[in-house]
């Protein structure tokens, strides 16, 4: 395999290619009907069995990010993708919600490896201009194989039940996996580690500016999965309309997500900031999960046409998180400063389902999307306080 100029956008395919595999945790929220019924849940009872898998991604974001960092992407991603790969297929064998959610904490703490590592593989080979646009190709892999799945898991589940999802993940992720062993290399002017440099991982937690814009991140993730995880729900059950057409909108909102993860990306490089373009989104997302929440009483297609552009939005701004990070991380840390990043990201994922949930049984769906509106407001106070990183070239 070639190390040239047109290898990056190799790495770049792959590395988005094997994100978007791992995106089952998302997908996962078009079967929600399918997977209450199999495993005998509540709406909160299924939220927490979703948010396990960002559970399972805890403990190991920032050790799959420093082992990256250390030995490279191509084993630490396939080896994790391979691991995923086993639980799923094991997990189409049990039918109990308890094993259920531990396997799909095993998977999750397994696709973590991806996580960590294919935005270090694609920042690492794309030079600083043009690496917001780059980096957020790569971060429509999660609404794009979101999306993919919102379309194709609801057929599968309705033909073989949930069993046969959990089975098309599980193929999925060992096509990822081989994917990677094939393609991905290491830079070819990639240094040696050291000791001192290995111990530098301390000096990433504690970075006051990642720590902001981790805790940034962590509130922003709160809308998102709001509006990815109940979006079905909340139009369905809550508004009245028809499953399809939910399911629909849906797969639009994680379309919509993705275009503008690309257009922020853009935005970035073009206004040479990924912080300034981050409030504005935080901004947008508070006004229309605030807004959705007042209609939500309202006309079906009312609520939908406000909500489902504030979910897209709530998508849209995972690139820019993820490429600040890198650019602020210390010399040879940009794996496991994005990791940290990500670890705050998914916390936040393994309980908002749960809690949304529980608060939407409690006071109703208009509560649970006001509950988005105040996570983004507060957000954006988090970033008002984090002075812009330079755009200087990523330290390797």
């Amino acid at each position: 395999m070639g190390s040239g100029p047109r290898y990056r956008w190799v790495v770049l395919l792959v590395g988005t290619a094997a994100q978007a595999a791992t995106a089952y945790f998302l997908g996962l929220a078009a079967v929600t009907p399918a997977l209450r019924e199999h495993y005998g849940l509540g709406i909160a009872g299924v939220g927490v069995l979703i948010g396990l898998a960002s559970a399972g991604l805890i403990p190991t974001l920032m050790a799959w990010g420093s082992a990256a960092d250390r030995f490279g992407e191509r084993w630490v991603m396939a080896s994790g993708l391979l691991g995923a790969a086993v639980a799923l297929g094991v997990l189409s064998l049990v039918d109990h919600p308890v094993a259920a959610g531990v396997l799909l904490v095993v998977a999750g703490g397994c696709g973590a490896s991806v996580n960590a590592a294919s935005g270090r593989a694609v920042l690492t080979w794309f030079p600083a201009t043009g690496r917001g646009t780059a980096m957020a190709i790569r971060q429509t892999a999660v609404p794009v194989g979101a999306a993919i799945a919102a379309v194709a898991l609801p057929p599968i589940a309705d033909a073989g039940g949930v069993p046969a999802v959990f089975a098309a993940l599980a193929v999925t992720c060992l096509a990822a996996a081989a994917a990677v062993a094939a393609f991905i290399r290491e830079p070819p002017d990639r240094p040696v580690r050291s000791a001192q440099q290995t111990a530098r991982a301390r000096e990433v937690l504690a970075d006051r500016r990642l720590q902001l814009l981790s805790l940034a991140g962590l509130l922003l993730v709160v809308p998102q999965f709001l509006g990815s995880v109940f979006l079905v729900e909340v139009l369905h059950g809550g508004a009245g309309l028809s499953l399809p057409v939910a399911g629909v909108l849906l797969g639009l909102t994680q379309v919509l997500g993705a275009a503008g993860r690309l257009a922020n990306g853009a935005w970035s490089d073009r206004v040479h900031s990924r912080i300034g373009p981050l409030r504005i989104v935080a901004l947008a997302v508070a006004a229309g999960f605030a807004l959705a929440a007042v209609l939500r009483p309202g006309p079906a297609v009312l609520l939908a046409a406000v909500l489902v552009p504030a979910a897209a939005l709530a998508i849209s701004w995972n690139g820019l998180v993820f490429t600040a990070a890198g650019e602020l991380a210390p010399n040879g840390r940009a794996a496991t400063a994005m990791a940290m990043s990500n670890t705050a990201n998914y916390a936040s994922g393994a309980l908002t389902p749960a809690l949304g949930g529980l608060v939407a049984d409690l006071a109703g769906w208009s509560a649970m999307l006001a509950m988005g509106a105040v996570a983004a407001l507060s957000a954006l106070v988090m970033l008002r306080h984090l002075v812009e990183p330079a755009a200087e070239p990523l330290p390797r």
